[in-house]
């Protein structure tokens, strides 16, 4: 047991006399090398002790303990939980520690690897999967999202069925489509589910399947090419989201490289969260940017005012960690870098502070472009920047060259007059 830890005697004890007894300094190790506090690993040992004591009282054998075990002693034992106090019973606590006690078991051995969902629909989507994976070279988080979608409608129309496609009927597709546009009705949301199930219908005409009358009944929301105006900051805004990241933020270094990241060099949230210290050359003034979404590998220059505000964070406040992804996470599971998730909420909340209305990461980029335009660059150079592999992508930016549009405009008929 973790020496540091005061758990109290009557968990400590259900924990010591239980099949979960031999594991409980494994677990307390695994905790402390993740860098969670003494309070979180008091709640977690405490968590794991109540779960012993189900399992004892259930006779559950250690070999047989898996995610359903835990679901049902979360959703069926805790809610009327009648154990004597004290006794951790809150949900998050209890699911986090279950979690992390099911990694440990199953890098001991002691429990089998989760077993892969089975059945027609998982068979389905894991064909699907490979097809995506192999033919189509889609990235991982591609895949995920349009299996995501192509398992609504399967489960939608056969349930725990077999997976018939000649049985999905026109008035199917349509049902389901509005169903889940009933529960987000977002432009967005609708262009996302659109796209995914035509690419999963033509998966299914690549099979042989006759569905071109699935495919005319999917209708995409009306969107017109270069319709609109990208959104970029103004000079005054960038100005103020700069200066926002001031010493009583928790980690304001941390947020301004990111920021800088994002409007110098135009990176992506999920680039700058995939950014390693082996990435940037110092000495030649260069950053490799590897595994991005064009799935090439792309070398830009490294600006003075990026390069300081990532040295000053990688020396002054970055956390000791053998990981080497640039950002790391402050928090515990130490020793591992942010997510995109992180990157654009030290984005949206910066935004918050300067009061801007909108959210997206993504302005920053725009904004680059935006301000390269204003200097005199043409669209090839934009294009070339942001990495667009087509040109065609680049010129929405052509709306925002304001002294070239001025410079081709024709006078307007007796405006001398």
């Amino acid at each position: 047991m973790d020496p540091t830890i005061c758990l109290h005697a009557t968990p400590k004890a259900w924990l010591l006399h239980s099949v979960l007894a031999p594991h409980a300094d494994t677990f307390a190790s695994h905790l402390r090398q993740r860098r969670y506090s003494a309070g979180t690993r008091g709640s977690y040992l405490a968590s794991i002790a109540h779960l012993a004591r189900w399992m004892t009282q259930c006779c559950l054998p250690l070999r047989l303990l898996d995610e359903d075990s835990v679901e049902r002693f979360l959703l069926k034992h805790v809610p009327r939980c009648d154990c004597p106090r004290p006794v951790m019973r809150t949900r998050g606590d209890l699911r986090a520690a279950c979690a992390h006690l099911l990694n440990v078991l199953r890098e001991q051995g002691v429990i089998a690897e989760r077993a892969r969902a089975t059945g027609s629909i998982a068979e389905e989507l894991s064909r699907y999967d490979e097809h995506m994976r192999d033919v189509r070279g889609l990235t991982e988080d591609t895949r995920s999202g349009r299996l995501r979608i192509a398992q609504r409608l399967l489960l939608y129309k056969f349930s725990d069925g077999p997976v018939v496609t000649g049985q999905l009927q026109p008035d199917d597709v349509r049902q389901f489509i509005a169903t889940q546009l009933d529960l987000r009705g977002t432009t967005s949301n609708a262009t996302t589910l659109v796209s995914a199930l035509r690419a999963y219908l033509r998966y299914r005409v690549v099979c042989g399947d006759r569905v071109h009358a699935l495919l005319g009944v999917i209708a995409a929301p009306a969107h017109w090419s270069l319709a609109s105006l990208p959104r970029a900051l103004k000079p005054f805004e960038v100005k103020r989201l700069l200066a926002s990241f001031t010493a009583a933020l928790p980690s304001p270094r941390r947020g301004y490289a990111i920021v800088r990241c994002a409007l110098d060099l135009g990176l992506r949230s999920s680039e700058v969260a995939k950014l390693q210290l082996t990435h940037i050359d110092w000495r030649a003034g260069t950053i490799t940017l590897k595994r991005t979404k064009s799935r090439r590998e792309d070398i830009l220059p490294l600006l003075a005012l990026t390069g300081r505000a990532l040295a000053d964070y990688i020396c002054h406040e970055r956390p000791e960690t053998t990981n080497p992804a640039v950002f790391v996470r402050r928090q515990a599971p130490r020793d591992q870098p942010i997510g995109v998730d992180a990157v654009r909420r030290v984005i949206r909340d910066a935004y918050r502070r300067i009061s801007l209305t909108h959210g997206r990461t993504h302005a920053l980029r725009h904004t680059l472009a935006c301000r390269l335009l204003d200097h005199g660059s043409s669209l090839k150079e934009v294009a070339d920047v942001l990495r667009h592999r087509s040109l065609n992508t680049s010129l929405i930016y052509a709306k925002r060259a304001h002294p070239r549009l001025a410079a081709v405009a024709l006078p307007w008929p007796e405006s001398a007059r």
